[in-house]
């Protein structure tokens, strides 16, 4: 209530929406109308909390998190947890403050560590040599035999004579390593859990007892183009080095003042073996959906754009002592309005393929989190899959 970032206006509407919406569950607890179940992320939150509330907050926030903007995004797919609190609440501020107080009565729901103490379950993490120390950990785990690197899967083979079987896939591969030629000659798999991004899969030849799989109902998928630029710079260079996690740059005030990026996290203050002492650490974002053409902008250009954006916002001075660009042409799907339709395409595509199985942000939300979540939903339902078809052949 003490930010000067929104109007008296916008607060009162804040502080009204509990009673507003308050027996908006009650009013729609039937069916719900085929323009909410389409309605984006703007226009849900603009009836919730006001216009500026979307410009200020909601824009930056969905910016910064899926590279897209509120009018494009759909609510029902983007933020499933906001569209469901106005289902059973009718207003999202009562409901979200009941869900947590439900949650904190949950013993299941409250986890504690070691000592006793409640532990809060959403914080930020990374590892010491950045997220790729996961991936790293994994593939060890799991075994060099097992992992195939730099490896593109160009066609699937689902052996299928309509009884339950096991072995039934077989893969055929473009590796860059010469010694995984043999993948697809000599090799067949129970089950096949696909990650790949939708636009990957449009192009995988598939074939089922020998015909042709035509994937064509599968959507063409919108993916949002970002680069990221990390930048460092001598601490005495910065003026105004902000404590915290990082900037989010609203689509408005981009426009006002000419900024051209997204946001920009403060790596070395969250994560202080980032940089070394006399450094600040920066990871700035580029392009998304109000700006596709410039994601794409060579490295020099994008210094500049960057440099002129912190130069700005921190009183960054002189040139970056360290630059490195990585460029994303599609970073993330854009959980756009007609989103139902990809998921019913997946949902048809794993029903024709036996034993096939698909996960990952293009179906289950773009959070680490989620990703983690989905790639564990579809090993279960392998594990099912296999358990299921195991003890059918054995009983015959």
């Amino acid at each position: 209530m003490k930010s000067s970032v929104l109007s008296t206006k916008s607060k009162i509407a804040l502080f009204f929406e509990p009673f507003l919406y308050k027996k908006a569950n009650t009013r729609n607890s039937g069916k719900v109308s085929e323009e909410h179940l389409s309605e984006s992320v703007g226009s849900f939150c603009e009836r919730h909390f006001g216009r500026e509330v979307v410009d200020y907050f909601v824009d930056p926030f969905v910016a910064g998190t899926s590279a897209g903007d509120p009018e494009s995004l759909s609510i029902r797919h983007a933020f499933p947890a906001l569209w469901n609190l106005e289902r059973k609440y009718g207003s999202v501020i009562v409901g979200a403050i009941l869900s947590k107080l439900a949650a904190k009565g949950d013993p299941v729901k409250t986890r504690h560590d070691s000592s006793g103490k409640r532990r809060n379950r959403r914080v930020s993490f990374s590892f010491h040599g950045g997220m790729q120390s996961l991936i790293n950990a994994l593939h060890n785990e799991v075994g060099d035999d097992n992992v195939k690197l730099g490896t593109e899967v160009l066609s699937l083979a689902c052996t299928f004579d309509g009884v339950p079987a096991l072995g039934r896939w077989s893969i055929s591969v473009d590796s860059k390593d010469s010694g995984d030629k043999d993948l697809a000659s000599n090799q067949t798999f129970d089950a096949v859990i696909m990650t790949a991004p939708l636009s990957n899969v449009r192009r995988m030849k598939f074939t089922k007892g020998g015909a042709p799989v035509v994937l064509d109902f599968l959507p063409k998928m919108d993916y949002l183009p970002l680069s990221l630029m990390v930048t460092a710079f001598k601490k005495d260079d910065v003026k105004k080095p902000l404590e915290g996690f990082g900037v989010l740059i609203p689509y408005k005030e981009q426009q006002k003042h000419g900024l051209k990026t997204l946001g920009t996290l403060f790596s070395s203050m969250m994560f202080p073996d980032r940089a070394p002492d006399d450094q600040y650490l920066y990871t700035t974002f580029v392009g998304g959906s109000h700006n596709r053409d410039l994601a794409g902008a060579p490295t020099s250009i994008l210094k500049q754009l960057v440099t002129s954006d912190l130069k700005k916002l921190l009183g960054v001075e002189g040139q970056p002592t360290f630059v490195k660009h990585v460029y994303w042409g599609n970073a993330f799907p854009l959980y756009g309005h007609d989103y139902s339709s990809v998921l019913e395409a997946i949902e048809k595509m794993e029903k024709n393929l036996p034993g096939f199985f698909y996960a990952g942000n293009n179906k289950d939300g773009l959070a680490v989190g989620s990703v983690i979540a989905s790639g564990s939903k579809a090993a279960d339902l392998a594990i099912s899959y296999l358990e299921s078809h195991t003890k059918h052949n054995n009983s015959h």
